[in-house]
């Protein structure tokens, strides 16, 4: 009897759980690796051509990286999740394949998708072993509650008790790259697709910036490691300067793990983990973010149902104005480091984190638009989307969320864009129209300025904004 391993947001051959189990021993059978694409199912998640084409890329890698450890890949097409269970119990007859492996997804159509799949191999002697692989504690660890025994809504004692919790039990392990195993025969009739261009979807969008595979990851996170990390804490907050790691696409894909971002980040700190604000550990707090929004989203499936984690605010009275929510996407709203970040995700795939949270801040409030607009444009827009992480970010943003920011704490764009591009060179490089000025004149433009440039006055008023936000919230 054989195995075979469905790959999924596991796009990796180093540290991948699955797969380590699968080739585990002195297993001689037949082993074979699965990638199914599903391109209707995926435009009903809103993603976007930056990231299918980056994640096909890294599909790519991972088939090559699979053939050398003697583990051929077979690639399959099917338009929705409701065509795979018909497709998996095909194939593992076909290959006489009595075991299947598989890495946990946390989404509210994946886990069902995994339980149709369930049902119609285990029947047919077919046994499923699935793995939590995306975090370094799995979302459901039972001593990850708070005292009441509830699932945290909080991130800082959430990240107080992840920290303790890697104390007591030790840094997750990091499984090595499997050894390489005579190669498992595939019948020819399997190979509908030799290569991942031939499923005919997008894979070339952004591919200089962002080229696919754990290689290109790990490459980065080493280089960030070795010259970056230790002054994260100072830079990560400038979007013109390279002060953050951008291996968020290759965690998103799966092609690099959490597990081994976390054991960079704590052999930099001298192999501790703390809650210290050197730079070493802020970076590893955001591993612990990542961590907490699948914590959430475990734990709350409603937020898969376009849902308000605190229901309450779903009452908030929205608009739904199309020419202001279509200046905000393209850049035009007249608040220059608005317009030079959505600029920025437009034409390169990626935004600045500190930028995310500056223009979705004034999407939610100054426009008072439905945030569930803005994390739709981001799936579409962002290389690196990934539904726990974005969801978090948008509910923290618009004051809906867990961990929320208060309704009345309101980004200032002409204070942040002082503040954190003071000399305007990110403005200038996406917004090149206002080169000439500089000063304030650069950050908050007037009127005569902004026609003089070809720029757009803004769109609202700070503070009219601010009050119309304001009172929507109390009112809800």
């Amino acid at each position: 009897m054989n195995k075979l391993i469905w790959f999924r947001s596991d796009l990796r051959v180093m540290d991948n759980r699955a797969l380590s189990s699968a080739l585990k021993g002195g297993f001689d059978g037949g082993v074979y690796a699965l990638y199914v694409a599903t391109p209707k199912q995926w435009d009903s998640h809103d993603w976007g051509e930056p990231k299918v084409s980056f994640m096909l890329r890294c599909v790519d890698s991972l088939s090559k990286n699979l053939r050398e450890l003697g583990v051929p890949l077979i690639l399959e097409k099917r338009e929705t999740f409701g065509e795979l269970p018909k497709l998996l119990l095909k194939l593992c007859q076909k290959l006489d394949v009595s075991e299947v492996y598989l890495n946990k997804e946390y989404e509210l159509n994946e886990i069902e998708r995994d339980k149709n799949v369930k049902e119609a191999l285990e029947p047919n002697g077919i046994e499923i072993f699935a793995y939590d692989d995306q975090t370094c504690l799995a979302p459901d660890h039972p001593e990850l509650r708070t005292g009441g025994g509830r699932p945290y809504s909080v991130f800082t004692p959430f990240m107080k008790k992840w920290i303790d919790i890697i104390d007591s039990e030790g840094l997750p392990s990091v499984n090595k790259r499997p050894k390489k195993r005579k190669i498992s025969k595939l019948p020819t009739e399997l190979l509908k697709y030799e290569s991942v261009s031939e499923l005919n979807l997008p894979f070339n969008t952004f591919k200089e910036e962002w080229p696919g595979g754990e290689r290109n990851g790990l490459e980065r996170l080493k280089s960030f490691a070795a010259k970056g990390i230790e002054h994260y804490g100072d830079r990560r907050d400038f979007p013109s300067i390279s002060g953050t790691s951008r291996i968020s696409p290759y965690l998103a894909a799966g092609a690099l793990s959490a597990r081994k971002c976390l054991a960079y980040a704590v052999r930099a700190n001298e192999d501790q983990l703390t809650m210290d604000k050197n730079g070493e550990m802020i970076w590893a707090s955001e591993i612990i973010w990542r961590e907490f929004y699948r914590h959430v989203l475990f734990h709350n499936q409603r937020i898969c149902k376009y849902g308000a984690y605190r229901e309450e605010v779903d009452k908030v009275a929205w608009r739904y104005d199309e020419d202001e929510f279509e200046r905000w996407c393209s850049g035009m709203t007249g608040y220059p480091l608005v317009d030079a970040a959505m600029r920025q995700l437009n034409s390169t795939g990626w935004m600045h984190n500190r930028l995310r949270m500056v223009v979705s801040m004034f999407l939610t409030k100054h426009l008072l638009i439905d945030w569930r607009r803005g994390e739709k444009y981001f799936n579409q827009k962002l290389v690196d989307a990934d539904f726990a992480s974005n969801n978090g970010g948008w509910q923290w943003s618009s004051s809906t969320g867990t961990d929320a920011q208060p309704y009345f704490r309101i980004f200032n764009p002409y204070s942040q864009s002082e503040k954190f591009d003071k000399e305007g060179s990110f403005i200038k490089e996406f917004v090149p129209e206002l080169t000439p000025l500089s000063g304030k004149a650069l950050h908050k433009p007037e009127a005569k300025l902004c026609e003089a440039c070809g720029y757009p006055s803004p769109i609202i008023e700070h503070p009219e904004g601010r009050e119309r936000a304001l009172n929507a919230f109390k009112r809800a």
